[in-house]
């Protein structure tokens, strides 16, 4: 069974048993849709993207009305999003500091009435707090998708700054949330909600003999791809059949290439770039491989466990939240190309743990990361923070961390 995260914090909200979402038992008497304006920084290919494409898909209709507003571009998301029935705005602001930005979207605010204004991640918060404010929007709640982990001083301050705008800032881990109260965020308006995947869109197959080994991810030096690549070089001395498919793009995308033919890759290690089926890549795969050296709740974990694939994952961030550790996979520390390589042996050169991992697997995104009931506790903290106050019947707290819990 997986451990609860260390320094006795229980268990952040998990995404609950398939089809369900949260209660909405908050009190809060709406007399019309309330609408919720998601803001983000670009809806180009990621797990956090993604996860907006989920906020749009199971978003409960009798209850809110969503708009959804990149900073950037539009990206691949945005027609997904808008097939939903959900308009999407793409405000093509440069890059660099821009302190007018906050007017823009504090007019724009303005103009559209939201009742939540909901800042995915750093950059959207800092001109998305202040601009809620000046607007008057009654909630705005805050998600830090990730860790933070390389943020420049400049952002930091920024962050720091702009942070006390937001009413809750959401953690997608118990891991995440203690680094929020640790950086200075209120432990009164932490909470950790748990990512979740619309696990229906994931056929369980169970890990395929023979097949590869898959790493889906941004080719970004936060994932530390050498580390899988100086693995794979170690394992084909022991397994000559041995294959690996690493998908998704990025600024490292050449330098790890160039460094596959250093090792003598090439019969061995496919770059495949983006894929849009990701779905049918996993089917074909023996197990999933992240070894990143920061994560929060990986998206590309619950999508290959979804699937029934063994994983092997470095022991970082949210990671150990979701892989039980001997039960649904292997955990290493980071940087460690032999311990990758000896847990990835270990998983594929025994046919039988494997598929016993990837079952065991399949049953705990369905019990814990349904995307489902995920919504369904932001659409309730919504309602909390509209009240003004907090939840006490469902909230546990323990060494600072008010941790969103339900009982089941």
């Amino acid at each position: 069974m997986v451990d609860p995260p260390s320094a006795g914090v229980r268990p952040p909200a998990a995404a609950g048993p398939r089809g369900t979402r949260g209660s909405g038992s908050v009190g809060f008497a709406a007399v019309r849709p309330l609408l919720v304006v998601h803001t983000i920084l670009q809806l180009n290919t990621g797990g956090m993207e993604k996860l907006l494409v989920e906020f749009a898909r199971h978003a409960d209709r009798s209850r809110f009305q969503l708009r959804f507003v990149s900073m950037t571009s539009r990206g691949r998301f945005a027609d997904d999003i808008e097939a939903m029935g959900w308009p999407v705005v793409a405000l093509k602001e440069p890059e660099g500091l821009r302190p007018g930005f906050v007017l823009r979207l504090s007019r724009l605010f303005r103009e559209w009435g939201p009742d939540v204004v909901h800042a995915h991640n750093t950059k959207p918060l800092i001109y998305c707090g202040p601009a809620a404010r000046l607007a008057g929007v009654p909630s705005i709640v805050y998600t830090r998708h990730g860790q933070r982990q390389g943020a420049r001083p400049g952002e930091t301050l920024l962050y720091r700054l702009t942070v006390p705008t937001a009413h809750r800032a959401v953690c997608v881990s118990a891991d995440g949330a203690r680094l929020a109260i640790r950086e200075g965020v209120p432990s009164e308006r932490v909470r950790a909600i748990w990512n979740g995947i619309d696990t229906s869109r994931f056929v369980f197959a169970g890990p395929t003999a023979g097949g590869p080994a898959v790493m889906v991810g941004r080719l970004s030096p936060e994932k530390s791809v050498d580390t899988l690549l100086r693995a794979a070089a170690i394992i084909v001395r022991d397994q000559p059949a041995f294959r690996l498919q690493i998908a998704g793009d990025g600024p490292c995308m050449r330098e790890l290439q160039a460094l596959a033919r250093e090792l003598n890759l090439g019969a061995h290690v496919r770059f495949l770039g983006e894929v849009r089926d990701v779905p049918s890549l996993l089917a074909r795969a023996s197990l999933s491989v992240l070894p990143s050296l920061t994560e929060g709740i990986s998206l590309t974990l619950l999508e290959a466990m979804a699937c029934g694939l063994p994983v092997v994952a470095t022991r970082v961030g949210g990671n150990p939240e979701v892989v039980a550790d001997g039960e649904t996979g292997i955990l290493v520390p980071p940087a460690s190309p032999e311990e990758m390589a000896r847990a990835i042996l270990r998983v594929y050169g025994d046919a039988g743990l494997g598929r016993k991992m990837g079952a065991a697997a399949r049953r705990r995104v369905e019990s814990c990361f349904d995307a489902r009931r995920m919504v369904g506790h932001y659409e309730d903290l919504y309602f909390e923070t509209l009240q003004g106050r907090r939840r006490t019947s469902d909230a546990a707290r323990a060494d600072g961390v008010q941790v969103w819990t339900r009982k089941r």
